[in-house]
């Protein structure tokens, strides 16, 4: 409820009445902007002339910084998965959100199959075969722990890559963020 939450923010909670109505408003108030950013960094990915598998790496990557990052991410990013907690016209908000950005991502899978760079696949399974490893990452991810939401997301990123290249394919990881693709620190 909205007093456990306030509690775990260390606020009163009649601060955090002050910015949402309820526990469903602020619900969604995450659910949108994980989705901003994630449509936001898919918009910047599409102009910047990248490779199929380079583009998705940095879209996967960056999906799980967003997600798990407590300085870079959505605070509250857990709550991404809890779609179904919305009432219905909330819901069908959010989840028109989510299916821009499920297309966005299925085009650069569609595009690696027909230039050969990925084997013959369905990007929209492919997409949420994708969607359903990375969105995982919430339930298990401990900012505490050994690696970083960032290195956690490369490592994601590259295996589910591997998985959708070619035979014989390689893939070579890239250092650093491509060109006119600033991490969220960098701006």
């Amino acid at each position: 409820g909205m007093r456990e939450i306030a509690a775990e923010l260390g606020m009163a909670v009649g601060n955090l009445y002050y910015y949402f109505r309820d526990k469903e408003e602020l619900l969604a108030y995450v659910q949108e902007e994980a989705l901003a950013g994630l449509l936001q960094r898919a918009r910047e990915v599409e102009g910047l002339g990248l490779s199929a598998e380079v583009a998705l790496f940095h879209l996967f990557t960056e999906h799980v910084v967003r997600l798990n990052d407590p300085v870079e991410g959505t605070p509250g990013s857990l709550a991404h998965l809890e779609v179904e907690a919305l009432s219905e016209r909330t819901r069908e908000a959010v989840l028109a959100r989510r299916e821009e950005y499920e297309r966005a991502l299925a085009r650069w899978i569609e595009r690696g199959v027909a230039e050969g760079v990925f084997r013959p696949v369905e990007p929209r399974l492919a997409t949420q075969i994708a969607l359903g490893a990375l969105n995982w990452t919430v339930k298990w991810f401990r900012p505490e722990g050994k690696k970083s939401a960032r290195e956690i997301g490369a490592e994601s990123a590259e295996l589910l890559i591997r998985g959708l290249l070619a035979a014989g394919r390689p893939f070579v990881l890239p250092s650093e963020p491509a060109a006119g693709l600033e991490t969220e620190t960098a701006r």
